[in-house]
C-alpha cells in the first residue's frame, strides 16, 4: 500500500513530443518515426495505448530501430468514442488496418505486439506483405491455463449487460481480469516500488510503465465480446474458425517471411499460446519487459534489427 500511495502521488515528466502523422483512416493514425529503407508498420494491441513501443526517449524500441536505419511507422488505434463504430477485433483489421496499409503501400513489413500481432497475422494472410514480425502474439488460446480462460469468459457474461448499456467496454473491466492472470506480480511490483528512491531512474521507469498499463480508451463492445468469448473461451483462431474480411485465417496461408518472438516467462501471453509459424526467437523476459526491460535492447531490439536488415537485403 505504501508503494501504491507513492505511485499515485509521484510527479509525471512530460511525454516525448508526438510524431508527425503520415496517414489516417478514421480514428486510426500512422505516426512517422523516420529512418530509411523498407517501411515497418508497428501494430500495438487495441487494449492499451501504443506508446509502450516508445516509452521514453532513452527507452524506445521505435526510436532505436529508426536510428539503426529502419523506416519505422507506428499505428495508433485512437479512441472508439471518436467515431462510435462498434467494430469487432476482425472489424478493426478489415475496416481500419487494411485500408491504412493500402495508404502506406503493400510492400510494408507488419510488426504486431500482443493482440496487435494476432491482428497483423490476419492482415498478412489477406495482403501478403513483405514480411511479418509477431511479438508475444496469442493464437492458440487453449495455451492459457483453464482457470484463466474461465475467468475471461465469465468476465464477458458478468459485464455484457453493463457494456451494452454503455455502448463501450471500459478498460477498467478488462484490466482487472488481466491482473488476475498473475495477481502476485501486481503485489510484488508495488512493494518493490515502495522501496525505491523516489528520484531514481528505476522509479521513473516504473511510473512511466504503470501509467501506460493503467491507461487506454475503452474497447468497443463487439471487440470485447470477440476477444473474451470467441478467442479466450472458444479459441476460434487456434481452431481455424476466426474469419476476417470473409476469409478464415489459416497459418498455412501466410507465405511471407515471419519472425515469431515468444517468451517462456510471459504470463500475459504464455509461450503455449503462440502460433507455430516462422523463425522463432525464444526469450525469457516478461510480456512488457521484453519491450522495455533492462535487457530488451540486446534480447529483442537487436535481433529484430538484424532480421529486418536481412529481409531488406534479400529483396
Amino acid at each position: 500500500m505504501a508503494g501504491l500511495r507513492a505511485y499515485q502521488s509521484a510527479a509525471r515528466p512530460p511525454r516525448p513530443p508526438a510524431r508527425p502523422e503520415i496517414a489516417r483512416i478514421g480514428r486510426v493514425r500512422a505516426l512517422d518515426y523516420g529512418g530509411q529503407g523498407q517501411p515497418v508498420l508497428f501494430i500495438p494491441s487495441i487494449i492499451n495505448p501504443p506508446y509502450v513501443l516508445d516509452l521514453a526517449k532513452e527507452n524506445s524500441l521505435l526510436r532505436w530501430l529508426s536510428g539503426q536505419g529502419h523506416r519505422v511507422i507506428l499505428l495508433d488505434w485512437g479512441d472508439p468514442r471518436e467515431d462510435g463504430h462498434d467494430l469487432s477485433v476482425a472489424g478493426h483489421v478489415e475496416q481500419l488496418l487494411i485500408p491504412l496499409i493500402a495508404q502506406l503501400g503493400h510492400d510494408v513489413v507488419l510488426a504486431g505486439y500482443c493482440l496487435g500481432g494476432t491482428m497483423a497475422l490476419s492482415a498478412a494472410q489477406l495482403l501478403q506483405p513483405r514480411g511479418l514480425i509477431m511479438i508475444a502474439a496469442p493464437w492458440n488460446f487453449t495455451g492459457y491455463p483453464d482457470d484463466s480462460r474461465e475467468k475471461m469468459g465469465r468476465l464477458w457474461q458478468v459485464e455484457q449487460a453493463v457494456a451494452e448499456s454503455l455502448g463501450l467496454f471500459p478498460m477498467e473491466m478488462l484490466q482487472s481480469a488481466f491482473w488476475q492472470l498473475a495477481p502476485e506480480k501486481t503485489l510484488e511490483k508495488y512493494a518493490a516500488f515502495g522501496a525505491m528512491p523516489p528520484d531514481s531512474p528505476a522509479a521513473h521507469a516504473f511510473i512511466a510503465l504503470e501509467d501506460w498499463a493503467n491507461e487506454g480508451p475503452p474497447l468497443t463492445v463487439a471487440a470485447a465480446r470477440e476477444l473474451l468469448e470467441d478467442m479466450f473461451e472458444k479459441n476460434a483462431p487456434g481452431e481455424g474458425r476466426w474469419e476476417v474480411a470473409g476469409e478464415t485465417i489459416d497459418l498455412l496461408n501466410v507465405r511471407c517471411p515471419v519472425l515469431n518472438v515468444i517468451s517462456t516467462t510471459d504470463k500475459i501471453v504464455p509461450a503455449a499460446t503462440a502460433p507455430d509459424i516462422g523463425q522463432k526467437l525464444i526469450l525469457e523476459q516478461g510480456h512488457v519487459g521484453m519491450i522495455v526491460g533492462r535487457s530488451a535492447a540486446t534480447r529483442l531490439w537487436l535481433p529484430t534489427s538484424v532480421w529486418l536488415s536481412r529481409l531488406q537485403h534479400s529483396c
